[in-house]
């Protein structure tokens, strides 16, 4: 039964506009497929899905790529103009501050970046929390973080 759930997900995500959980658990009764908030979430996790930006501020889900290490930098300047709202920092750490429900897109892009000072991201909702090896490398992760918003 997960498996169709699944390749039922991938249709519906491909052939409709889905912008929330909700929305999707809706389009799978429709086919059929009554599920739970929490079933719908662990397979939006499962299958990576990620929120990208469809045009006047609103959001939609949408599958990760084939290639999910090659992300361009032109899209991913894209979403972060579309998504980041501001930049801080604390020693190790860069926090992003992201429209509500960007942050898991923008940790995404950033742990698909391939990015050696990054250890790792940690997203909530709209924050997304980097830890960098080091305190050194937080200047530079900045600029270039700000040149993405920047292009």
């Amino acid at each position: 039964m997960k498996r169709y759930r699944i390749m039922k997900i991938k249709e519906i995500i491909q052939s409709q506009i889905i912008e929330t959980q909700e929305e999707l658990a809706n389009a799978l009764k429709k086919e059929g497929i009554v599920v739970t908030q929490a079933t719908v979430s662990r397979d939006i996790k499962d299958l990576m899905l990620l929120k990208i930006p469809y045009g006047d501020g609103h959001y939609r889900y949408a599958l990760p790529s084939e290639k999910p290490n090659v992300m361009s930098k032109s899209h991913t300047a894209i979403l972060f103009q579309e998504a980041v709202i501001r930049i801080d920092s604390a020693m190790n750490m860069v926090v992003l501050h992201t429209l509500p429900g960007s942050a898991s897109s923008v940790a995404f892009a950033i742990d698909h970046s391939r990015t050696e000072e990054v250890i790792g991201t940690l997203a909530g909702d709209d924050t997304v929390l980097l830890i960098l090896k080091t305190p050194e490398d937080v200047p530079a992760m900045i600029k270039k973080l700000q040149g993405l918003l920047k292009n």
